[in-house]
């Protein structure tokens, strides 16, 4: 009798233990399925201060003007939540020949992010960096890049600039990135409720069989 008592405390234990065990694998597994749909920006900002017009102009391998016409969200290789702005070149200095140009830059926040607005217009400087994933033309703010209305002191020094002589429509490129980054965020949720559920299931099995014993 003792040992009857004694084997069902430790298969009582034995089950609890697996169940214990199960629902910390499950929570690990939808954690990390989370962090990897929502990544936390760990980037921190700190820009000294701002170069002069002539400075910024010789280390930029874009300058012009442009009117923002798209924002899309993206997340980079490096699982940063950054923006793909689209603009439509008004002006260009140097570095940029075609009629739109998609530059990268950060949330904000602390990642160094510029909080571009649809419809406004810009002076940028950009370079190629890989600051928020592949290398690319990136800017933030630590560069002169402002608001069009505001950066008339660049104006004068920069000069007229000249209009891009390349008439081309990027606004498909970017809407295939977008519907990319769409289709990775539905498989993370669908993986992780497909992990609820088989874990549901064999927490269930293991209920089930412990009743019948």
């Amino acid at each position: 009798m003792n040992r009857t008592i004694k084997h069902m405390i430790m298969e009582n234990h034995g089950g609890a233990y697996l169940q214990n065990k199960l629902r910390l694998i499950l929570f690990g597994c939808i954690t990390l399925l989370l962090m990897s749909a929502f990544p936390f920006d760990v980037k921190a900002c700190s820009c000294a201060e701002l170069p002069s017009i002539e400075e910024e102009f010789d280390r930029s391998q874009a300058v012009f003007s442009g009117k923002v016409i798209r924002i899309s969200e993206t997340e980079s290789m490096k699982g940063y939540r950054t923006k793909t702005v689209l603009f439509e070149v008004i002006n260009t200095w140097k570095g940029v020949t075609q009629s739109q140009i998609i530059i990268r830059t950060g949330q904000g926040g602390g990642d160094c992010g510029i909080d571009f607005i649809e419809g406004i217009e810009y002076l940028v400087y950009a370079n190629e960096s890989d600051m928020y994933g592949p290398k690319e033309l990136v800017t933030i703010i630590c560069d002169r890049t402002n608001k069009l209305s505001a950066s008339q002191e660049d104006i004068q020094v920069l000069g007229a600039g000249t209009p891009p002589t390349e008439m081309v429509d990027l606004t498909k490129k970017i809407e295939e990135k977008q519907e990319r980054i769409e289709e990775k965020q539905k498989f993370i949720w669908g993986a992780v409720i497909l992990t609820i559920g088989i874990g549901a299931v064999l927490i269930l099995l293991l209920r089930g069989r412990k009743k019948r014993k």
